[in-house]
């Protein structure tokens, strides 16, 4: 019989997790990671390879949280700066940047005039066209949308490969600045992939690639899932190794070219 005293016992609290938009000093506007954790006793701010992360008691408020963070965004702002100041890659500056990151190599960078803002190869480099009115924003623009266009021809390649082994495809497929994760599969199986990927190793992309196709499989990361992984990406722990390493360079250098 089951006791009456466990059944009135209040379930413990899930950890919450959520992202708060900020914008720093110098304009760039940041993703923090909010963290809702039963066990927190005080609310407090960290930055690490991944990023910033608020966490909050659960009695703390949002908006408590929010004053918090502006309260400390010159310490924030000086420990991003910390972890950016090794990532190697400059920030886009009209005329001036000379390379760019692409699938773990810097490719040289040329800039010319035209009627039209676009990024796009000339020949083993990169060429940036754009009229001289053309101001950072839509030189981001072009950026963010020529990095896209070079991770949606990656999954073009690499998708027909692994869609016949799995129960069903991922209903969509977008790109974003994520602050800690590299990828993510929504319960309606929608999957996010971090834009930065397509900055590293194309074999460390794949592997996020096939660790979220997984979650189609199972939902968890248990023994079953990693067999799945396993199956179809066997140097998969070569790859995680890769990111311990190269992540945070790879999201600092991405946040630093625009400004995000």
């Amino acid at each position: 019989m089951t006791s009456p005293f466990r059944l009135l016992t209040p379930k413990p609290r899930a950890v919450e997790r959520d992202t708060l938009a900020f914008a720093l000093d110098d304009g760039r506007c940041i993703e923090i990671q909010r963290v809702r954790d039963p066990r927190a006793r005080r609310l407090r701010l960290s930055v690490d390879e991944r990023g910033a992360r608020l966490t909050l008691p659960l009695r703390a408020s949002l908006v408590s949280g929010e004053r918090f963070v502006r309260e400390h965004r010159d310490w924030l702002a000086q420990q991003l700066a910390l972890h950016d100041d090794d990532d190697g890659i400059a920030p886009l500056l009209p005329g001036a940047t000379s390379q760019l990151p692409l699938r773990g190599r810097m490719l040289p960078l040329c800039w010319h005039p035209g009627r039209f803002t676009r990024l796009q190869f000339d020949g083993d480099a990169l060429a940036m066209q754009a009229p001289a009115r053309a101001g950072l924003p839509a030189l981001r623009r072009a950026l963010r949308d020529f990095y896209e266009a070079q991770a949606r021809a990656d999954l073009g390649r690499w998708l027909p490969r692994y869609l016949p082994t799995l129960p069903r495809a991922p209903s969509r497929i977008r790109f974003k600045v994520m602050s800690s994760q590299w990828g993510s599969l929504a319960p309606d199986d929608a999957m996010s992939l971090d834009l930065s990927l397509v900055l590293g190793s194309p074999a460390a992309f794949e592997y996020v690639l096939v660790h979220e196709l997984c979650h189609l499989v199972h939902r968890d990361h248990s023994a079953a899932f990693w067999h799945e992984v396993e199956a179809r990406f066997p140097d998969w722990r070569a790859q995680r190794r890769y990111f311990h390493v190269e992540g945070r360079r790879l999201k600092a250098g991405l946040r630093r070219l625009l400004a995000c």
